[in-house]
């Protein structure tokens, strides 16, 4: 693998701060369930790849303490306030989505 230069790892970091603020505050009605059945990730899968690049790294971040970084709120804050229930349709194509994209990992 390529070193990355610090001009490139600053590049990307922005990009990745501003998908976080655009899924955590500018898109809060768009649905995990529906990103994980489009795209095969959703706003979990994001903060379990922080805690996983936080562990490479010998640093310790919890689950919630993750969730926290990708919803600005706790995951109970969230449902209340953004949440919808999903369709039978909705939770089908998830089971697909996720055995496909995280099931396999």
């Amino acid at each position: 693998m390529s070193e990355h230069s610090q001009q490139e790892i600053e590049l990307q970091a922005a990009a990745f701060r501003r998908l976080q603020k655009h899924l955590m505050e500018d898109r809060t009605d768009v649905q995990n369930i529906d990103m994980m059945n489009l795209t095969g990730f959703c706003r979990n899968c994001l903060s379990r790849w922080y805690q996983e690049a936080a562990a490479e790294r010998g640093i310790e971040i919890g689950k919630i303490e993750a969730r926290e970084l990708f919803y600005g709120m706790s995951m109970d804050d969230w449902k209340a306030n953004y949440q919808t229930d999903a369709s039978g349709a909705q939770q089908e194509a998830f089971k697909t989505a996720f055995e496909e994209n995280v099931g396999k990992e």
